[in-house]
């Protein structure tokens, strides 16, 4: 979807701490083996803040730094993957409250690690349709702690990462232009992250902490190893040629390419040998010291490329996601100029 007249007003993220990984080996709790595959130096950590209250954390600064006032906000979106802190609850109203978020419509997005992306989509529809609607906040928040999640067992060569971020979809102007935007599914593709377990009444019903891995063998099993790449290949490469073709540009011609939070051995199989991203365009080398914020990657990278100054006007940014689902996005960002707040 090539994109009109939307803009990026403000971003901000919420990272309370900060854990070793060298002091994860040490403990035991993360094996030698996954330490040097991933080459993660540590993880954003919260030792007792909830999801939503580092959602709404970062959500107060986004609105401080674009300027929001509750009236300017028509859509609120928060995206995350996991328990929020508060069982049967509406985590985005939560947000909206504390916030100050007026009264517009506030919602969670569940598309797992693809929820950021999911979220941009969809706010950036919602500010099109209706050219009276001005701010869409978008927030997404994790923290991946036991007894559910082992963050460096869960999902091997992804370590997990606890935090939040937020940022302001705009029609009044900001720091950056959103250029275009493309969103996919394959639910063919779902059972990868479910396995064969049977439905349960409750959580945890069946295993705890969650066993991606385990999911992710019997669907291989199943299916093949080969129809699980090529199709995840397929989906990723489909939604990034549709965004840069909306784009008028190439993925040679972007200045940052931002990618997920994972590890290097799957980053290198997944992103840099097949589409040949150079680490270099990317940000891995502060991303190998945040680890993976569920839907929240590519948010992060982008207050971090803003923050420090890295991207400069003119530069392009390619947002690329995936998520469980299975599910894909890429946009394409263009830097307007240094925000004022950085």
């Amino acid at each position: 979807m090539r994109v009109e007249d939307i803009f990026i007003r403000g971003t901000a993220i919420c990272l309370p701490s900060s854990l070793l990984v060298a002091d994860a080996v040490a403990s035991g709790a993360c094996p030698p083996r996954l330490a040097a595959a991933t080459d993660m130096v540590s993880v954003a950590w919260s030792p007792d803040q909830s999801a939503a209250e580092m959602a709404a954390d970062a959500a107060r600064t986004v609105l401080e730094r674009a300027g929001s006032a509750p009236e300017d906000l028509d859509l609120i979106l928060h995206a995350d993957t996991y328990h929020q802190g508060q069982d049967l609850w509406p985590v985005a109203s939560y947000i909206q409250r504390e916030a100050g978020g007026g009264s517009c419509p506030a919602l969670e997005i569940r598309q797992m690690s693809n929820g950021g992306l999911a979220a941009l989509d969809l706010a950036a529809a919602y500010l099109t349709a209706d050219r009276n609607r001005c701010d869409a906040l978008l927030t997404t928040a994790d923290r991946f702690c036991a007894p559910g999640i082992d963050r460096w067992r869960t999902d091997p060569g992804t370590p997990y990462a606890d935090g939040a971020t937020a940022l302001v979809l705009s029609r009044r102007g900001g720091f950056a232009r959103l250029r275009s935007l493309a969103v996919l599914a394959d639910a063919e593709l779902e059972p990868l992250h479910r396995g064969r377990e049977p439905f349960s009444p409750a959580p945890f019903t069946h295993r705890i902490p969650v066993d991606f891995e385990e999911a992710k063998k019997a669907f291989i099993g199943e299916m093949g190893m080969s129809f699980a790449v090529s199709r995840a290949h397929s989906g990723q490469q489909t939604v990034l040629k549709q965004a840069l073709s909306d784009a008028d540009m190439e993925l040679a011609e972007a200045d940052w390419v931002l990618l997920p939070h994972f590890g290097r051995r799957r980053l290198q199989a997944i992103y840099y040998k097949p589409f040949g991203i150079d680490p270099q365009r990317t940000t891995w080398d502060w991303s190998r010291t945040v680890g993976h914020l569920g839907a929240g990657d590519q948010f992060a990278g982008l207050d971090r490329l803003a923050v420090s100054g890295a991207a400069k006007p003119g530069d392009r940014i390619v947002l690329v996601g995936v998520g469980a689902g299975y599910s894909w996005g890429a946009a394409v960002v263009e830097i307007l100029e240094r925000p004022g707040w950085a």
